[in-house]
């Protein structure tokens, strides 16, 4: 009789366990399927957009310069600004999106709105 009554407070140990775990993991995947995700999905987007750049593509840098690919190498690009020509060098990963990019987002948002 005594083995009976000694057996039932560790099963309840162990339901009590996993319902304390429960609760994390579901935050955890949550926080994953809402925040982490997404964001590697766009980060690989715009390494992909990076690295398919090409001469005379019209561009927008972070800083928010834009112009047109007149040379590309393996780690930074120079483009042109306006009429005047004028030429600047900048690291690949400087650049925030291109004019096909924007199209196509705006294109995408548009599509959803009807």
């Amino acid at each position: 009789m005594s083995l009976i009554l000694t057996a039932a407070p560790k099963a309840a140990a162990s339901g009590g366990m996993f319902s304390l775990l429960f609760p994390l993991i579901l935050m955890f995947a949550i926080f994953y399927f809402l925040i982490i995700r997404p964001e590697n999905k766009k980060k690989k987007k715009t390494d992909e957009m990076r690295s398919s750049l090409s001469i005379g593509d019209e561009i927008t840098t972070i800083g928010g310069l834009t112009g047109k690919i007149v040379q590309v190498t393996e780690e930074t690009i120079t483009f042109e600004t306006g009429e005047d020509r004028v030429r600047i060098q900048a690291k690949k990963w400087a650049i925030s999106t291109t004019a096909k990019m924007e199209a196509a987002e705006a294109e995408a948002r548009n599509k959803k709105k009807k």
